[in-house]
């Protein structure tokens, strides 16, 4: 797999760009994505110089085939320094180990602690809990 490494500094991708990724993972997200306006949002606050973040696309023959998006949170210490907050896999290519080598790439591109949300019951919580990733918190969230 070949990595393009999207950040604030590299600026959008002519070919990979910020609709294209968006769209990816909403079609690949399948029932624990989020609207594809709503990964836009996630995408420019990673493109804002301001906050930042990574946008990492996996590409097999230059089809994407997986993408990752991680924002700085601007903390350290008490909260981890990067959230990830999406990554998919095209669902015709699970199970090749690509979503292994984007999480590998990931954790190696980040600076700082990571942490990441994923339902009880997604099959990708096996390969974070592979990878080193544990579950100090129980997550609550309150909706207004």
């Amino acid at each position: 797999m070949e990595f393009k490494i999207i950040t604030p500094e590299t600026g959008e991708h002519k070919t990979y760009n910020h609709q294209i990724i968006a769209e990816f993972l909403f079609t690949h997200l399948e029932q624990y994505g989020d609207k594809t306006e709503d990964i836009l949002k996630c995408i420019n606050y990673a493109m804002n110089p301001s906050k930042g973040g990574t946008i990492i696309v996996g590409l097999d023959n230059e089809k994407i085939v997986g993408a990752v998006i991680l924002n700085n949170t601007g903390m350290e210490g008490f909260i981890p320094e990067n959230i990830l907050v999406y990554i998919a896999v095209d669902n015709s290519q699970r199970g090749k180990g690509f979503g292994k080598q984007l999480m590998q790439k990931a954790i190696e591109t980040a600076n700082g602690n990571i942490a990441l949300h994923v339902e009880p019951d997604n099959p990708a919580k096996k390969l974070y809990e592979k990878l080193g990733f544990t579950n100090k918190y129980l997550e609550m969230r309150l909706t207004k």
